[in-house]
């Protein structure tokens, strides 16, 4: 099993100060006016290759799985990965089983020993089934629907999360996650 580390009761808190926040933001667009690539990264127009575009041809790249398989206590959920480096980086750390803390009645929540890659966004409503990172480091697998104002960065989702809450109970619980 992966490490685990206590958490106080939600107390999810971002990484950086607002301060700290404005002035990344304002050291960002610096760089970014100086070299014209980061505009097309930014939704510029710079020429470079956006996130949405792919390569011509895709022969000879490596295949990433986009389906996982979660299970617990017997049941089983395929989960779609999201298109993130986060999602990728967490497909290749499987098979992996976690033991998941309880929290708020809504999540099950694991902190891994390694890191993963982050682009938290705000989601600002969590679906049953969504699979999150919270930081770095920590995998939260919501089992409720209900509006946030945390971030997160997208791991993927189950497809049909019915009999999710149920299977994951009300207490800790050992969660394993596959390729699917």
């Amino acid at each position: 099993f992966f490490g685990e580390r206590t958490v106080p009761s939600h107390e999810y808190a971002p990484a950086v100060g607002k301060g700290q926040a404005q002035r990344v933001t304002l050291l960002f667009s610096a760089v970014c006016a100086l070299f014209p690539a980061c505009a097309a990264q930014t939704g510029g127009n710079g020429g470079g290759q956006t996130a949405s575009e792919t390569p011509q041809g895709g022969e000879g790249e490596e295949s990433v799985a986009e389906k996982i398989v979660i299970e617990v206590n017997g049941a089983e959920f395929t989960a779609t990965l999201a298109e993130t480096d986060a999602a990728r980086a967490f497909a290749q750390m499987l098979p992996m089983t976690l033991s998941m803390r309880e929290m708020n009645g809504n999540e099950k929540y694991c902190y891994l020993d390694e890191t993963l890659p982050t682009d938290a966004v705000l989601p600002e409503q969590i679906s049953c089934g969504d699979l999150m990172l919270f930081g770095d480091s920590c995998i939260v697998l919501f089992y409720e629907d209900f509006t946030t104002s945390y971030r997160y960065t997208p791991i993927g989702a189950a497809d049909e999360p019915e009999g999710l809450a149920a299977a994951l109970g009300g207490g800790d619980v050992t969660v394993t996650f596959r390729i699917g």
